[in-house]
């Protein structure tokens, strides 16, 4: 006999579910803890809303030295796909994304002038790495691992829940999704995909097996909070965009890629990635995948 034992709890400006399927109930809830405790480890370092995160004290001050292991990985990779994608995503872009935060809750749009002085700020190739310290090469740059933390908190949930022997479990940070094995030895994890324009319908279920999955789209805004890193508007390429990857963390940086990029060029590019599958839903409803 089976056990389902799962929790909901608030993090990383989302909520997280933990759900793990194991015969030992005492087992199942030890592994749920462990992974709690490393989506709340990951918060507290990658908040940009933490005066005193590693990503706060960074912001502020423009350098951090002694980062620790994981920031410093996030960044890295972050940066990497960065220069995969043309600058398609760019964990710099957080002064661009105060500049509209600030203009929409006043109803107003940036005007051209004022989103050109914030792109002088955004280019992931100005923050310099050496060894555990890293600093910005401009005043006034700011990082936001929003399209990065998440992933990679659910991605150390999953290795704490693995280290406690469970075969079957499943981590969801708002729609970053990782699976540990099938939901059982024959039925796998299955992911329905929403329409961004009538949360009621579902467009396409998706299943996973020892995968990680995530979806870019306009849900849940008053405005697409994905910018575009080069152009400084929000992103239009797509009403949604769905990626499969091995990791969250990956797939949830390339989902926003996808998202940024549109469909004709964010296939072409996530087709010369092994292991990535995607599904896209365009601007006009269709599914150009």
């Amino acid at each position: 006999m089976v056990h389902i034992i799962k929790d909901v709890q608030g993090a990383l400006g989302t909520f997280v579910t933990v759900t793990v399927i194991h015969p030992d109930i005492s087992e199942g809830i030890s592994a749920v803890r462990a992974a709690f405790d490393a989506v709340h480890r990951i918060h507290h370092l990658m908040n940009v809303h933490e005066q005193n995160s590693e990503v706060g004290a960074l912001n502020r001050e423009g350098y951090y030295e002694e980062v620790s292991d994981d920031t410093r990985h996030v960044i890295q990779r972050a940066n990497y796909f960065s220069e995969l994608f043309e600058g398609a995503f760019d964990i710099t872009v957080l002064p661009l994304l105060k500049l509209w935060e600030e203009n929409v809750s006043k109803d107003k749009i940036p005007t051209d002038p004022e989103i050109s002085e914030r792109l002088k700020l955004v280019d992931y190739r100005n923050i310099f790495i050496e060894g555990r310290n890293i600093r910005f090469r401009k005043r006034g740059m700011g990082i936001t691992l929003a399209g990065v933390a998440k992933g990679y908190a659910v991605d150390k949930a999953i290795e704490a829940i693995a280290r406690c022997n469970i075969e079957h479990a499943l981590v969801n940070a708002g729609g970053d999704i990782r699976a540990i094995g099938e939901k059982d030895k024959s039925i796998p994890w299955r992911i329905a995909i929403r329409d961004p324009r009538n949360k009621n319908r579902i467009v396409t279920t998706l299943e996973l097996c020892d995968q990680a999955i995530a979806t870019s789209g306009t849900y849940r805004r008053s405005f697409s909070d994905i910018l575009n890193p080069k152009g400084g508007r929000p992103a239009q390429g797509v009403l949604s965009s769905t990626v499969i990857a091995k990791t969250a963390m990956d797939a949830d940086m390339l989902a926003t890629c996808m998202f940024v990029l549109g469909a004709e060029k964010g296939i072409e590019l996530i087709g010369k990635l092994d292991g990535v599958k995607a599904f896209i839903i365009g601007n006009d409803g269709s599914f150009p995948n």
